[in-house]
């Protein structure tokens, strides 16, 4: 099966064409980091707007380089949710008209399955039931992957996400956007033992994770500090921030992988996914946990890791696979969690 996935949650507008045989035919992403740099984040309006000025063109040029017309697809899938919900309803409307229009079932994707499900192409021995990590801007969760659609939710954030951790403490840095590339480049350098920083959650019951106390101990140390920071300070206060968020994620997945091998005792794959796992500190942190286990860690290539159209597409033919399909009518939906019995955590809000 051929699956044309799109993919326009936030501000990037990405298409991709993806077999059910994991053959990438093509993974195109546009980028939006000239449109939102100028404010320091992104603008749900000025996103939606640039997702309607380039999806269509994005499309032809995906089904082009991967040789194919819109005949040749079993299948369309799109972001159905959760994400900014203008750029969303240009996604969900782009692939239902081309369902109609050419026959073809068409898939609403939840975009956190479409990143619990990317290392399941790119490794074809990642069997069901495994471990999830899923980090990103806007969430940061430990899920129970049973198969498609079977998500347990065993840990949430109670605050912000690790993802809109790292934006916000880089702009407290004045390193710029996006915050989570630029703070990594910056802490290349650096002293990661030179600022106290604190480990959130660290040593507490269950596994869920906490950035918001973290994110003040930068601002509290960068006010402590002479202005302007220097760039040694930069460097150093990104390391530290960093090996602090690297100490956190590891002390909850180890709580984590507990909490999933009493549920399924033979589990034997720690996943890492999402656009912060990209970061290679964190990657290594999780792997070394993993190996201490006896766990396969697995990690999507770090071009599959942010958002991008191949796990939507990827994601859809799963769900095409079982049979699945969805209306026309389908609501694109800014909220729609992945364990929807999961009970709501305190403090967590919509980030739950």
């Amino acid at each position: 099966m051929t699956v044309l996935g799109i993919e326009t949650s936030c501000d990037e507008t990405a298409v991709a064409v993806v077999t059910s045989g994991r053959e990438i035919r093509s993974n195109l992403v546009l980028s939006q980091l000239a449109e939102h740099g100028p404010y320091g984040g992104v603008v749900p309006e000025i996103a939606a707007r640039a997702h309607l000025e380039q999806v269509d063109g994005l499309m032809a040029r995906a089904l082009a380089e991967a040789g194919l017309d819109f005949a040749d697809l079993d299948g369309v899938a799109a972001t159905g949710g959760p994400g900014l919900i203008g750029g969303v309803i240009v996604g969900v409307m782009t692939a239902k008209a081309v369902a109609a229009v050419h026959g073809l079932p068409f898939l609403a994707v939840n975009h956190l399955e479409g990143h619990a499900l990317t290392a399941r192409l790119t490794d074809p021995e990642l069997d069901f039931p495994y471990l999830l990590l899923l980090v990103s801007g806007g969430h940061s969760q430990f899920l129970l992957v049973e198969g498609v659609g079977r998500y347990r939710r065993l840990g949430t954030t109670i605050d912000d996400a690790v993802g809109e951790a790292f934006d916000k403490a880089a702009k407290l840095m004045g390193l710029g956007y996006p915050g989570g590339p630029l703070l990594e480049r910056a802490a290349e350098n650096g002293d990661s033992a030179r600022f106290a920083l604190p480990r959130p959650m660290k040593g507490r019951p269950g596994c869920n994770l906490s950035f918001s106390g973290l994110k003040t101990a930068v601002r509290f140390a960068i006010e402590a500090l002479p202005t302007p920071l220097s760039e040694a300070d930069r460097r150093d206060l990104a390391a530290s921030f960093q090996e602090a968020v690297a100490d956190a994620l590891a002390d909850r997945a180890r709580r984590a992988v507990a909490l999933a091998r009493a549920a399924h005792p033979g589990l034997r794959a720690l996943v890492v996914a999402g656009g912060v796992a990209a970061n290679r500190v964190i990657r290594a942190r999780l792997a070394d946990l993993a190996e201490g286990a006896g766990m396969r860690f697995v990690a999507p290539p770090l071009s599959l890791c942010t958002d991008n159209g191949a796990m939507i597409a990827w994601a859809g033919a799963e769900r095409l696979a079982m049979g699945l399909a969805d209306p026309l009518d389908f609501a694109p939906r800014p909220r729609w969690p992945l364990d929807p019995a999961a009970p709501r955590v305190t403090g967590a809000g919509i980030k739950a």
